[in-house]
């Protein structure tokens, strides 16, 4: 009998390496873990057409956590488990205090990576995610014209103003949206239940399966509420400060096969 029967981990600085890559023993120690019936989850704030292939690459079809939470969908059947957009009124607001600013902005709608125009910053993102932005001109006229609610509203910019950015932001927005930094140069602001915790709980009960039966593996801020969320909340050794202070266990990094140790270690019971 398996005492985790989940394993959800994040994709970039946890599973994958730093050439946004899946390593072969992380590979090989998924797809033990799948055989022997755990069910992985692919936790990650790129949106879903970016996280797609690597689900492909290892060949699940448990629902892809997408967009930091704002969507959960099945890879194949396409079929959307959990959804939680940013409302269009608070989107609107938010980027009219953004905008005069000058800062590069990211907003996603139908899963298309929709940009002002093309900048450095908009190069940088197509460099991470592997998806093509398409600027619209000004993203405020563009909005009010579809009438959609955005996944999600990402600002890229240095750390330092990305540091400042977020408190402010949080300030003003931090009873309406969940704010969070998913890498130190990316602002990211969603719906205040699109979250990596609310998301993996909504899978969770999708399958029937008890917070303490899961594992969650993770690097960053954004991950904290899915680790607290898990029954074994690990760290990658790359994570941040205040990721690893929360985590029950931390693993090696996302170069030295972490994830395929805690699938050993914990799932299989072997030494390390």
């Amino acid at each position: 009998m398996l005492q985790y029967k989940m394993l959800a981990t994040d994709l970039d600085d946890s599973l994958l390496d730093n050439s946004f890559k899946i390593s072969p023993a992380d590979r090989g120690a998924i797809a033990r873990a799948v055989r022997a019936g755990v069910k992985v989850v692919l936790a990650t704030g790129r949106m879903y057409r970016s996280a797609l292939p690597y689900c492909r690459e290892l060949g699940l079809d448990t629902p892809l956590i997408t967009y930091q939470g704002a969507l959960v969908k099945f890879p194949r059947a396409k079929e959307v488990l959990y959804s939680r957009p940013v409302p269009l009124n608070t989107a609107l607001e938010l980027l009219e205090r953004l905008m005069p600013k000058g800062y590069h902005i990211n907003i996603y709608i139908d899963d298309q990576l929709l940009v002002e125009k093309i900048t450095e910053e908009s190069k940088i993102y197509q460099s991470i995610s592997g998806i093509e932005p398409i600027p619209v001109g000004n993203l405020i006229t563009y909005l009010r014209e579809q009438r959609r609610d955005p996944a999600k509203i990402l600002v890229v910019s240095s750390e330092e103003n990305i540091d400042r950015l977020g408190e402010e932001t949080k300030n003003l927005f931090g009873d309406r949206l969940y704010i969070t930094e998913s890498k130190p140069i990316f602002l990211e602001c969603m719906h205040p239940e699109a979250t990596k915790g609310r998301a993996l709980e909504a899978v969770a009960g999708y399958y029937g399966i008890d917070p303490g039966d899961i594992i969650a593996v993770g690097d960053g801020c954004n991950d904290l509420d899915m680790i607290g969320y898990a029954g074994l909340g690990v760290a990658v050794a790359n994570a941040g400060k205040e990721l690893k202070s929360q985590a029950d266990f931390i693993t090696g990094s996302n170069t030295c096969g972490g994830v395929a140790r805690v699938i050993g270690k914990f799932i299989f019971n072997e030494e390390d």
